[in-house]
Parts: structure tokens; sequence; C-alpha cells
């Protein structure tokens, strides 16, 4: 199995993921720390993933596959 096939059967699952979630959360922690005191704050933020990026990903890895194959 050679890189372009991989690269187009991760592009393909991570397409329908995109598809099948439609957004992501993560957590960013912001601290300081002034003398003697420190502060933290976690933050939760969520990305959406827009549908045209899914359809993109899968449309490309399924392109790279075929094409990988007549090589």
């Amino acid at each position: 199995m050679n890189a372009i096939r991989i690269l187009a059967i991760l592009l393909i699952a991570g397409g329908i993921a995109a598809l099948a979630y439609g957004k992501f959360s993560f957590t960013s922690t912001h601290q300081t720390k002034l003398g003697p005191i420190a502060m933290s704050v976690d933050e939760k933020q969520t990305v959406n993933v827009p549908q045209w990026i899914g359809i993109g990903a899968i449309a490309i890895g399924a392109l790279l596959l075929v094409t990988g194959r007549k090589s």
C-alpha cells in the first residue's frame, strides 16, 4: 500500500466523520501567575465543520484512490 492510497483512505474516512458529526469540541486552558496568585480558566470551544468540506474530502479521496490504481 503506497502513500497515496493511505492518504485517500484517510481523506474518505475524515470526510465521512465530518458529515456524520458536523462539529467537534475542545477545551483550551489559559493560565496566568502574578506573584503568589495563580489563575486558570478553562474555555470549551466548538467548531462547526461545513458539509462541503466533508463532501470535498470524500470526492478528493475517491479521485486519489481511482487514479492511484491506474498507475
